[in-house]
């Protein structure tokens, strides 16, 4: 992963985080929640700017950067270690019907990880790639709107709830991006 890391805080890059062994942990409410909350919290106190998301049964897609002043990896790994341990924790207190195994999963992976820890939601590292054109841009930003159709999740991207194919088709949403015009000018 690391030939796809964020080195310059100034740029806009589409990531992709992942849940280990591409395990469907968010199935469920309350798990994207978290995943909602922990971007809100971002966008207010670690300078994040979103302009698109989906969260999809085991990743996350996000077209984001960061403002001046803070820096990307950092935002990265504070969201990835608050949203484990949240997630985990959802996982030990909140009904649950796979809890044993995905405990026992996020158990093994965390044993078996280059900085051993109790669990190990997310893989190790995270796939960003630097936004570089208003076309890519464009690319990207339907790759991720419609991830959720060609999932067979919904029929139109704007149906996914957890998603800013929302945002931009001028529907209410669970979290708010900065929506991109048409015609952008280049970051």
């Amino acid at each position: 992963m690391t030939a796809y890391k964020a080195i310059d805080n100034s740029a806009a890059y589409f990531v992709t985080i992942t849940v280990v062994e591409w395990i469907d942990l968010f199935t469920r409410q309350n798990h994207k929640n978290t995943i909602i909350n922990a971007l809100k919290y971002a966008q207010q106190n670690k300078g994040l700017e979103l302009y698109a998301y989906a969260i999809m049964p085991s990743h996350i897609h996000l077209l984001c950067r960061v403002k001046e002043g803070f820096v990307f990896s950092d935002f990265i790994r504070d969201f990835k270690r608050h949203t484990a341990k949240e997630l985990i924790e959802n996982i030990e207190n909140e009904i649950e019907s796979r809890r044993q195994w995905l405990l026992n999963t996020f158990k093994k992976e965390g044993a078996n990880a280059s900085k051993p820890s109790l669990f190990k939601v997310w893989q190790e590292g995270y796939h960003a790639i630097n936004v570089y054109s208003n076309k890519f841009i464009h690319q990207k930003l339907e790759y991720i709107h419609n991830n959720p159709v060609n999932d067979g999740i919904v029929e139109k991207p704007e149906d996914y709830l957890y998603s800013s194919a929302r945002n931009y088709a001028g529907l209410d949403s669970v979290l708010e991006v900065v929506v991109l015009p048409p015609k952008l000018k280049e970051f």
